[in-house]
């Protein structure tokens, strides 16, 4: 037996010779580049590498820390001072230091195992429907590469942390961990969002006050207004991204509430005043989406929580006064929604949804199947090579192409036929967390179709944090023991 172990591949070495590798190159990088910043993180690898054998740290752990870096660290809206060629923001680096410390502990830790999803093959060709648009366009991904491979990264560090969360959760305990922290965090966000509405004030714009490494990026846009209201950014992009993130977690909260305490209604509130404070059309039409799913898979326990919409309401008439009254005449113009949407045709900033269509089906027609490019479509800066599209499915087709929105499309359906057809007929505790994930999930797919949701970090996390969690659900739902436990306090 000794002698089998003796020759056992020594896992800690080659994970080692992995973060050392990683290092060298990233000290070498930083000095042939004279970027101090990419030779210190290389040298905190190597440090990694000599001193650390086995991680100590519970990745439970470590993924909340992820979950409260994404509901809480401003996206794109400061920088850490550096001559990289690119804008190191601190979510780039808390995240990946995340990700490769997950990545040595799969080689280095043998209780640290990769588990499949059941959604790998409709992300498999998302992938390889990624791959094949860059290759079948190599003059135009040539002219901006950087933008691309940026864009492939990010795509790439969406899935590892898909995957992180579905290998690493696999008790009731941090499941419910994990979704305890996004409600309750997602629930301060509202608070705060409320508060910006309110009085313009958030402490998001001034987190450079207290952490002077940080630098603000002078390219974030503004406050943005609508009607009488001002719209509220919280840590997000724009009011749409912060309005759909928060829409995400409503279900979630639905779910602790069922499961936890009914105190956690004052959570589930708090996060639908946030969206209303947004006065984003894209909120309203995901909540009733929401709203929708839980009709469709507990269409008994829905009818019973629509007269709590009226206190909702009427919160968020003192709460943010004017908000409501905004979003009527949002959804109600006075020339009307179709008219106002195709009323700014040739303006390649706002154009209009409806006035995108045909322009862009033209283009669509020229590259019907592999797009012209994953991540080729630059919207915004000095570099900037096409026109914003507030839809996201319109933007697909045009970057990877009918292939690649078709595989979008079968990843979206298998959620549905997968984890909303468990919950349909599972009253379980974790029967409703699928229902809250299918909810959260569908959202978001509907919500493609009014704003540009992959080019919003913080909301596509959310998204693929919700798959992650759904598919653990569903393996917890396999195992034996869990599933006599659900059924007992179901």
């Amino acid at each position: 037996m000794s002698e089998l172990a003796s020759q056992a591949p020594r896992w800690d070495l080659v994970a080692a010779s992995f973060l050392t590798t990683a290092a060298l190159a990233g000290m070498a990088i930083g000095v042939a580049a004279d970027a101090p910043t990419a030779a210190g993180l290389g040298a905190v690898l190597l440090l990694s590498a000599v001193a650390v054998r086995r991680p100590t740290v519970p990745w439970s752990r470590v993924l909340l820390a992820l979950l409260l870096v994404i509901l809480f660290v401003p996206i794109r809206r400061y920088r850490i001072p550096g001559d990289l060629p690119f804008q190191l923001e601190p979510y780039r680096v808390l995240v990946g230091l995340i990700v490769l410390g997950w990545v040595a502990s799969l080689l280095v830790d043998p209780r640290a195992q990769l588990r499949r999803s059941s959604f790998e093959l409709p992300i498999g060709l998302i992938l390889v429907a990624i791959v094949t648009s860059i290759a079948a366009n190599p003059t135009r991904v040539s002219e901006v590469q950087s933008t691309v491979l940026k864009s492939f990264t990010f795509f790439l560090s969406f899935v590892v942390v898909f995957y992180l969360v579905v290998s690493v959760v696999r008790s009731r305990h941090v499941l419910d961990l994990l979704v305890k922290t996004l409600v309750a965090g997602g629930a301060l966000v509202a608070v705060l969002a409320v508060v910006e509405a309110r009085v313009g004030v958030t402490p998001f714009t001034r987190l450079h006050e207290v952490l002077p490494f940080l630098k603000p990026d002078p390219s974030f846009g503004g406050e943005i207004g609508r009607g009488s209201a001002t719209r509220a950014y919280g840590p997000a992009e724009h009011p749409i991204a912060l309005g759909a993130a928060l829409v995400m977690l409503v279900p979630l909260a639905v779910y602790v509430v069922r499961t936890a305490s009914a105190r956690w209604w004052f959570a589930a509130a708090a996060l639908v005043v946030g969206v209303l404070s947004t006065v984003s059309r894209t909120g309203v039409v995901m909540l009733l989406v929401v709203g929708l799913v839980f009709l469709w898979l507990r269409p008994r326990e829905t009818r019973r929580l629509w007269p709590a919409l009226l206190p909702v309401l009427i919160v968020t008439h003192f709460a943010v006064p004017g908000t409501l009254g905004s979003l009527k005449q949002a959804f109600l113009p006075e020339d009307g929604l179709v008219a106002e949407q195709q009323g700014m045709a040739g303006s390649c900033s706002s154009s209009g949804r409806v006035a995108d269509l045909g322009p862009t089906l033209g283009e669509v027609a020229e590259k019907p199947f592999l797009g012209y490019g994953f991540g080729t479509r630059i919207t915004t800066g000095p570099d900037s090579n096409a026109c914003i599209l507030d839809n996201q499915w319109l933007g697909m087709l045009l970057e990877v192409g009918a292939f690649g929105a078709i595989a979008w499309l079968l990843l979206f359906l298998s959620v549905l036929r997968r984890l909303g057809r468990a919950a349909k007929r599972d009253d379980s505790p974790l029967g409703w967390l699928l229902v809250a994930v299918t909810a959260g999930i569908a959202a978001y797919a509907v919500g493609m179709f009014t704003f540009d949701a992959l080019g919003f970090i913080q909301v596509t996390f959310l998204l693929f944090i919700l798959l992650g969690l759904g598919a653990a659900a569903a393996a917890l739902r396999r195992q034996p023991a869990n599933a006599a436990l659900d059924a007992a306090s179901g």
